[in-house]
């Protein structure tokens, strides 16, 4: 895996939690685009569960970087319907304020921001509004996650075509 995301342009990164309901959506997008889709050559998907962080740190580091990155991760909003699609503006929270509050198990932003704006990597996150994570051992996501699954595949194919052109 090292050597192969090293060697890809763009990437695609699941985040989260199977065990903890609608926390698993990023593996579940992983899952499905592996299982109905064929990414091209340049694209390597990985379900990096809660271990985005020290990917990241890694990746910072590496000597090699990719041009694009995709985030797939459930996060919870008061104001947004479960199963809502919706892309995060990291460049909102360039003060440093209130956007690490957003996320469960997210890579802080600081570090996001470090890897775009340092290294050059164009960065997008895709969430999803969670409907629950529980506080227990509960895998499966919701139906209103569970149906966004196929939408947010759709919406990185058209992304990852764009950004190949």
């Amino acid at each position: 895996m090292i050597r192969d995301f090293l060697k890809k342009p763009i990437l695609i990164l699941g985040c989260g939690n199977i065990l903890f309901g609608d926390d698993g959506f990023g593996p579940a997008v992983i899952e499905h685009l592996e299982t109905y889709y064929s990414l091209p050559e340049t694209v390597l998907a990985l379900d990096l569960g809660t271990g985005i962080k020290e990917f990241l740190f890694d990746l910072i580091l590496a000597p090699v970087k990719p041009e694009h990155i995709f985030i797939l991760d459930a996060i919870s909003q008061s104001d947004r319907k479960a199963g809502e699609l919706f892309e995060i503006q990291l460049e909102r929270f360039r003060d440093g304020k209130g956007g690490d509050r957003l996320f469960h198990q997210f890579p802080s932003l600081d570090q996001l921001q470090q890897l775009g704006s340092l290294t050059g990597v164009a960065i997008r996150v895709l969430a999803v509004q969670t409907k629950e994570v529980p506080d227990t051992v509960r895998p499966g996501l919701s139906p209103e996650v569970q149906e966004a699954v196929p939408p947010a595949c759709d919406w990185l194919i058209k992304e990852i075509s764009a950004a190949i052109k």
